[in-house]
């Protein structure tokens, strides 16, 4: 299942350096913005297991996984992020 999440990117220099909003430590620095927005990917995928796994360590047992649904917020800059994907 895909799920999308918003990033923020500015070039820093000779660097790019992104952060994922919604999960905070989720951050990366790479020198070009196509590897940046990959390893953005590859990290929050990471992330994600890791602290999935901890949850379920930390509940022990008898617990119960279910699905809640948030409104998340609309991001202010978003017709400015629409057209950088679609340019990519």
């Amino acid at each position: 299942m895909e799920q999308n999440y918003n990033v923020v990117v500015k070039r820093s220099g000779r660097w790019w350096i992104g952060w994922v909003e919604e999960v905070p430590g989720v951050n990366c620095q790479e020198r070009t913005r196509k590897a940046l927005l990959e390893n953005l990917r590859i990290t929050l995928e990471e992330a994600i297991k890791f602290n999935r796994a901890a949850a379920r360590r930390a509940a022990g047992r008898g617990y119960q996984e279910l699905t809640i649904a948030v409104e998340a917020p609309r991001p202010v800059a978003a017709p400015v992020r629409a057209r950088l994907r679609a340019a990519a």
